[in-house]
């Protein structure tokens, strides 16, 4: 199957995915709807309550409003990329990402198309569209259980990435997940905005895969998610496999470069944001652990976003 074809079938894919979250909800509105009526005096809900302390000045205005999917850098505790868009540049944010999701589960098995219906629905009943819809993943469709999958033995003849599972996986696997999400995204976009809108995504940064997982990788905690794969092939040393992360990362950076140049993902927009957490000695200061950012390094991510979305 050729790349053309291929897309094709990921987009009809996303449309059909977004297609059933929308007559879901139609049920549900009209489900909701009948529920009402046999309630004898519902309440009528009102933007300010009589006797009700207005809102504070810094909820009761915002800079816009913006629609989410994603993984963990959308849906990290304490700090992550929505948190910080809200907080410190004033955006609302309605978001369905979900630590730990793979682009293959957000496109596939439909909760986060379902939940971002969800979402729309609720930016509408407020009045006001979306600016913009944020989508985040890949990340946890490379790293993980599977990851040591994607390489051969350092001590063998061929030692380093498998390119062709690598390029498997980027350019084939997670590309069309991609294609289908934004498919359906579109979908979602035209039937409750009535048109469609700007989508950014992004490539992620260098990681550096010294072992570290969340708070340390302690007993249950997540992580790590790639040391655990180059030690499985003999690769120990930590600049060497944080070179060869980069080549990865760098393979999936070039693979959404290449998919916001189709015409029909002119509105997809893409924020690169290699070199924004540093890999030097101070790279703790940075990077938490092996795939998520420190406080200091959500915030400088963060502001890549915001000035994208001005750029919008």
């Amino acid at each position: 199957m050729d790349r053309n074809e291929l897309f094709q079938r990921a987009a009809a894919i996303g449309k059909a995915k977004a297609d059933a979250a929308i007559a879901a909800r139609q049920d549900a509105d009209r489900r909701r709807a009948d529920a009402l009526n046999r309630v004898a005096q519902p309440l009528a809900l009102q933007a300010r309550v009589v006797g009700v302390e207005a809102l504070p000045a810094a909820h009761a205005a915002s800079t816009g409003f913006l629609v989410a999917a994603g993984d963990s850098w959308f849906d990290y505790p304490f700090h992550d990329v929505l948190k910080d868009l809200h907080d410190d540049y004033g955006y609302n944010v309605e978001s369905t990402s979900h630590k730990g999701d793979p682009m293959e589960s957000m496109a596939y098995l439909g909760g986060q198309i379902d939940g971002l219906s969800r979402m729309f629905d609720k930016v509408r009943a407020q009045g006001a569209t979306p600016i913009a819809v944020l989508l985040s993943g890949g990340g946890d469709d490379i790293a993980g259980r599977e990851f040591g999958m994607l390489l051969n033995n350092k001590d063998s003849a061929i030692g380093g990435w498998n390119a062709d599972v690598l390029k498997g996986v980027i350019e084939d696997r997670i590309a069309a997940a991609y294609v289908a999400m934004l498919n359906a995204i579109d979908s979602l976009s035209n039937q409750y905005a009535g048109r469609t809108l700007p989508i950014l995504i992004h490539g992620y940064d260098y990681p550096v895969p010294d072992g570290r997982g969340f708070l340390g990788g302690w007993g249950p905690l997540p992580g790590p998610w790639l040391q655990p794969g180059f030690r499985e092939k003999n690769f120990a040393d930590l600049d060497e496999t944080k070179a060869l992360m980069r080549l990865a990362i760098d393979q999936f950076n070039a693979m959404l470069t290449e998919l916001v140049t189709a015409p029909a993902l002119a509105h997809v927009k893409y924020v690169d944001l290699r070199g924004t957490l540093k890999t030097d000695d101070t790279y703790k200061d940075w990077w938490a652990n092996e795939l998520h950012p420190t406080e200091q390094g959500f915030k400088a991510v963060t502001d890549r976003f915001a000035q994208a979305l001005q750029n919008l």
